[in-house]
């Protein structure tokens, strides 16, 4: 009998994760990457709740946690530089996880860590998707013609392969109003083993990071944003330049490096919520499903999870394949919820706007810090997390 076979679109951490367990659960899996090549480099991300029990059982939690950032703790500073709150950052679940790590660099372990089988197409996009009861047949930009018996999405928020299967109604995009930038930035003396963060009035932030390359992961974050899409680098710059006029702290520095940045990545933070992920033999998986944004955090991780609770489900012969994709969905959607429901009020006080505004926040921060209020805190980061088993997955490739 035959291997049941997949195509992939997007290599990053949703769609490595699918390869990685679809594989290991005897399907023939192509990846499409639209990429010259396997994409390395990006900001922190990290691994929290059953998204640790999916790299354990992958075998990488020890390989994960070697590829750590080097970052400690994180810590709120003021326009002098002067620690003026540290968020709990002990145990798995703080600001700084346990399991802190480049997206490139966990991306990487993964790829590194496929089991033997699993093709790649890079340079390469999906142009036309064609879906019937015999299966898909997804083209590419460049010709080729892939016929499986599943199509997974596992590409970015801004997804143009999914409109080719779902219609606009079915997928509501929520813009944040919030615009950030990210790059790479030479590391000076004065950069530390931790994650600062700097609030300034009119919305602004300035994030710090350190990172094990001996360079320094910057993040300039804005609310309300600015309409960005389609502007060059240059211009976009430019832009941001002007928003950041009269921001202290290291902010001028920032703006200077970001110019002559190798990486700099820049966005305006847009919640994805579909009424479903599956349509015939099509599924959705990361991102372009039910992107969270950085400020639910926990993207990695429930893409880390998506992969093998997707492949679980469709590895249980009890189930034909559209119950397995409706387990998958029933299972998933109670994680991406929880992180999709921005508590009300947390963009007001994550960008604050006034200098009272500002000074409420400094004191609310104070508070929550305290040691009587910590347990609270950490609460605030704890993403991914769920009292439910994992599905079973019935592995035959080790």
């Amino acid at each position: 009998m035959a291997n049941r076979t997949a195509v992939i679109s997007g290599a990053s951490i949703a769609g490595l994760s699918t390869a990685y367990w679809l594989r290991r659960t005897g399907w023939d899996v192509t990846v499409i990457e639209r990429a010259a090549a396997f994409r390395d480099g990006g900001q922190n991300v990290d691994v929290r709740g059953v998204a640790r029990d999916v790299l354990r059982k992958m075998g990488l939690f020890d390989a994960v946690k070697a590829r750590n950032t080097t970052e400690t703790g994180t810590v709120l500073v003021d326009g002098r530089g002067a620690v003026t709150a540290e968020l709990p950052s002990d145990g798995a679940g703080g600001a700084t996880a346990e399991l802190e790590i480049l997206r490139g660099d966990l991306a990487r372990t993964i790829l590194d860590n496929l089991p033997v089988g699993v093709s790649f197409i890079y340079g390469d996009t999906v142009s036309d998707v064609a879906d019937d009861a015999a299966g898909v047949t997804v083209t590419t930009t460049k010709g080729q013609r892939l016929s499986a018996d599943l199509f997974v999405i596992a590409e970015g928020v801004r997804s143009r392969t999914r409109a080719m299967v779902f219609a606009e109604g079915d997928v509501d995009q929520r813009d944040l109003d919030v615009t950030m930038v990210f790059g790479t930035i030479p590391r000076t003396d004065n950069d530390d083993d931790r994650w600062r963060w700097h609030n300034a009035v009119r919305g602004r932030q300035v994030h710090l990071r350190p990172d094990p390359y001996g360079t320094t992961r910057a993040i300039l974050a804005y609310s309300p944003g600015d309409d960005v899409i389609g502007l060059s680098r240059e211009q976009t710059l430019a832009a941001v330049r002007r928003r950041y006029d009269g921001v202290g702290w290291e902010a001028p520095r920032v703006l200077d490096a970001l110019d002559k940045s190798p990486d700099v990545y820049i966005d305006q933070l847009q919640q994805i919520r579909m009424r479903t992920w599956h349509r015939g033999h099509v599924v959705m998986a990361g991102d372009a499903g039910w992107c969270v944004t950085p400020m639910g955090g926990g993207g990695a991780s429930l893409a880390l999870t998506a992969g093998y609770v997707l492949a679980a489900e469709l590895s249980d012969a009890t189930q034909d394949q559209e119950a397995a994709l409706t387990a998958y969905e029933t299972w998933m959607r109670p994680l991406v919820d929880d992180v999709q429901d921005l508590p009300r009020g947390l963009k007001a006080l994550a960008y604050p706007q006034s200098r009272l505004a500002l000074a409420l926040r400094g004191l609310l921060n104070k508070v929550l810090m305290s040691r009587p209020l910590r347990p609270v805190a950490m609460k605030l980061t704890q993403v991914a997390e769920t009292d439910r088993e994992l599905p079973v997955l019935r592995a035959v490739v080790s």
